[in-house]
């Protein structure tokens, strides 16, 4: 299992501070950092900050979203940072929802066939081939052609997937599906579904990567690091595709107490809620020591993830000097 990293999780990080920490985070060693989007920062304008300051750090897009932009745009955008960087992007990517859809006068529908066409789209662009896309709901128009021939055409690229016919397609047509806030039980579910669209297509199940996130807070009081992931757990039980993944996963009088928190007093409300019982069931891990957060995301391994991102939730609002702790901790552990 490959330990990655991202810095976006529940705090703000000042990009220039990441990009100043970027070699110390290659030197930890870290396999990768990614790099989310919504309304914060964005990813490929940082990594391609990250790729002048490293030489073999990987650099993810956790997750881009498909709204933001049109897939020729991305397409030039991937092909660019392959080149900068030597080849090194792993382009996570993910349809989104209504309320991300609607910021970019987007419409949310027809979820699978966008992810497939858009797919297409970015692959042909970023390969440097000529474009002359006709889909059901994509059409680029003729004679696109970047003007010049890419060094690395190829680079994998990932779906966030949660529901049954998402993950069976992640198989089919990605090169790993990428699980936020999943259980190691619910990674093994999705896992499964992933690999049974994948020989559905006739492709080979033990190539695809299972990529999953687990938060962490590092500080000698489990308190104050408990505290810091708190709101960002809060949110995720609030927030309707998560909600009802966590319900799935056994949470739901759980996830109701917190639901019911919310509709009567408010954000700070549901926080209060989320217990300690609670947080120890989902994957976050408040840690007091790296050797202890590493025993903890041991069950992660066994339920199959290839790659476990690490969003680092700093336990203080010094966030720079908090994650350069982190990382001296964890290339010393």
């Amino acid at each position: 299992m490959q330990y990655d990293i991202e810095l976006n999780s529940a705090a703000h990080y000042p990009v220039r501070g990441i990009v100043e920490l970027s070699p110390l985070i290659e030197q930890a060693g870290f396999g990768a950092f990614w790099k989310g989007e919504s309304n914060s920062t964005d990813p490929l304008v940082l990594l391609s900050a990250i790729a002048a300051r490293t030489s073999t750090l990987k650099l993810g897009t956790a997750i881009y979203h498909i709204y933001g932009r049109s897939a020729v745009t991305l397409g030039m955008q991937a092909a660019t940072l392959q080149d900068l960087s030597g080849g090194r992007l792993l382009l996570g990517l993910g349809v989104a929802n209504k309320t991300i859809a609607s910021w970019h006068n987007g419409v949310f529908d027809r979820p699978l066939r966008r992810a497939r066409e858009f797919i297409d789209i970015v692959k042909m662009t970023a390969a440097g081939e000529r474009v002359e896309y006709e889909g059901e709901i994509y059409n680029t128009g003729k004679r696109f052609q970047l003007s010049w021939k890419p060094d690395h055409p190829q680079f994998p690229i990932y779906l966030a997937a949660l529901g049954p016919q998402m993950t069976r397609l992640t198989g089919k047509i990605a090169d790993g599906v990428f699980i936020n806030m999943g259980t190691p039980e619910t990674i093994k579910e999705i896992a499964g579904r992933v690999r049974e669209g994948a020989i559905e297509a006739g492709r080979d199940p033990n190539m695809i990567e299972i990529i999953a996130k687990v938060r962490c807070s590092l500080h000698p009081d489990r308190t104050v690091a408990r505290d810091t992931l708190r709101q960002g757990l809060a949110f995720y039980n609030i927030a309707d595709h998560y909600k009802g993944m966590l319900i799935g996963a056994g949470f739901e009088p759980e996830v109701t107490r917190i639901q019911d928190a919310f509709k009567t007093g408010g954000f700070k409300a549901a926080v209060q809620h989320l217990t300690d019982d609670y947080m120890d069931k989902l994957p976050a891990i408040p840690g007091t020591s790296v050797k202890e957060i590493k025993e903890r995301l041991e069950p992660f391994r066994e339920a199959g993830v290839t790659r476990l991102v690490i969003p680092y939730v700093p336990a203080s609002e010094a966030v720079i000097e908090d994650a350069r702790r982190f990382l001296d901790a964890w290339g010393n552990s």
